[in-house]
């Protein structure tokens, strides 16, 4: 069994304090839900409802215009109490709605009724795609017609690629995720094949998930779903589009294989697929995995958009001690958030509360010239240099450097005995340099 793996740099992460990966957990019902309006990286979601208006489950409460945009849905049925404005984690302003729980729910503990897509149109299911809000669910959270998009104007052959690639341990909810529901990724990877018109449907695991990779291929055959298999690395940043497409061109040569442009969505994101083309059912809810060493007892919850993080954090036992920092997303690449009504969003994956141990200290000394970040680099870089050249704003110097090939991966950041902020300070830089 070959492996295919990006070719220096990295990093093999571990860390105790994620969730098990064992089950999911059903987290309790908000009594009120606060639904942003932006959930992706473009423009906020026109409102559609008004204070004292009264929703339902799934109904259409914000409509999405414009590039990045996309629809929002309620997540709970009920009274909307107020439309509030606040800063988000990366910055941005934003409204949201605020619901209070009330009368029936038209999805929850009903019977599913399935419908029979495979007789619509690729147009259909594009247009469903978009009358259903659903995006890559993961920041910055793209919605799915643009990802299939722009695959298919870069090449009349398009591959579908399912990233299954585990190479950060607080990736553990995707992974809960793609054990519990196996048949609705294969089947949403169907959907979005069709919708794409996608040549080939490839599975992207990482080598350390071998047994997930055998059940998806046994799976896949039993269903009639024809996909390719391909086992990458585990080290991080795999996953990462750069790295994945690294292995995925290396894997169409040695195959003789012509792959053409790759679509590439996570587990999440194709069982939402088939949640809306399938059930007819909006994004109500995502898994997050609740974690970190202040937290008593981590678990992966399935939770409905626009709970608080502080209720997720409650059910899970509460702190054990005071958190340093609590952040959305992964440790490395996540946002800091400062409040605990801080709703859950589509591109939620996790909740980690860090102690001041696991931080280890937020004191800056030095550069040593030790030239840690430099081995980890996996693009090559020299992070120590672009580093002090980002200092003196030399960045027309840098982006010569090639500071741009930086995709922010933290890499260069994890393993800096003096804690020197490399990865976030270059891609400042970038930003300056390229204005």
């Amino acid at each position: 069994m070959k492996v295919y793996r990006f070719p220096h740099g990295g990093l093999e992460l571990e860390d105790p304090t994620v969730p098990p990966a064992d089950k999911s957990t059903i987290a309790f019902l908000p009594t009120l839900a606060l639904i942003p309006l932006t959930q992706h990286p473009g423009a906020e979601a026109v409102p559609l409802v008004d204070i004292g208006s009264s929703v339902q489950e799934g109904m259409l409460i914000g409509r999405g215009h414009g590039t990045g945009s996309a629809n929002i849905h309620a997540s709970i049925p009920g009274k909307v109490l107020k439309i509030l404005s606040w800063k988000l984690a990366d910055g941005r302003t934003t409204q949201g709605i605020l619901v209070r729980l009330e009368g029936a729910f038209d999805k929850l503990g009903k019977k599913k009724d399935n419908y029979h897509w495979q007789g619509l149109s690729s147009f259909d299911l594009l247009r469903i795609f978009s009358e259903k809000g659903l995006v890559e669910m993961e920041a910055p959270g793209r919605p799915l017609v643009e990802i299939i998009r722009d695959a298919t104007n870069q090449s009349k052959t398009v591959s579908l690629v399912v990233r299954l690639i585990f190479d950060d341990p607080w990736l553990v909810a995707d992974y809960v995720l793609a054990q519990e529901r196996i048949d609705e990724i294969l089947i949403g990877a169907s959907i979005t094949a069709k919708a794409s018109s996608a040549n080939h449907i490839i599975f992207a695991i990482s080598d350390q998930e071998l047994e997930l990779a055998e059940r998806i291929t046994q799976r896949a055959a039993e269903l009639g779903i024809q996909i390719k298999t391909i086992i990458t690395g585990s080290r991080y940043p795999q996953r990462n589009s750069r790295e994945l497409k690294t292995v995925l061109q290396h894997y169409q040569k040695n195959e003789s294989l012509d792959l053409g442009a790759f679509c590439i969505c996570g587990p999440a994101t194709l069982a939402a697929v088939y949640d809306a083309v399938v059930q007819n059912k909006a994004i109500l809810e995502r898994y997050v995995a609740v974690g970190g060493g202040s937290i008593k007892h981590p678990q992966v919850l399935r939770v409905r958009i626009g709970t608080r993080i502080g209720d997720l954090i409650s059910q899970c036992g509460g702190f054990l001690v005071q958190p340093k920092k609590i952040a959305t997303g992964s440790p490395l690449k996540g946002m800091v958030v400062h409040d605990l009504d801080e709703p859950v969003t589509k591109t939620t994956i996790a909740i980690v509360a860090l102690t001041e141990e696991q931080i280890g200290g937020e004191t800056i000394h030095d550069c040593t010239n030790c030239g840690e970040c430099r081995a980890v680099c996996p693009v090559g870089l020299d992070p120590e240099y672009l580093y002090k050249l980002a200092l003196l704003e030399r960045d027309s110097e840098a982006l010569i450097h090639k500071a741009n090939t930086c995709h922010g991966c933290g890499c260069c950041e994890v393993v800096c005995p003096s804690r020197l902020p490399l990865s976030s300070t270059i891609r400042v830089s970038i930003k300056r340099g390229t204005r």
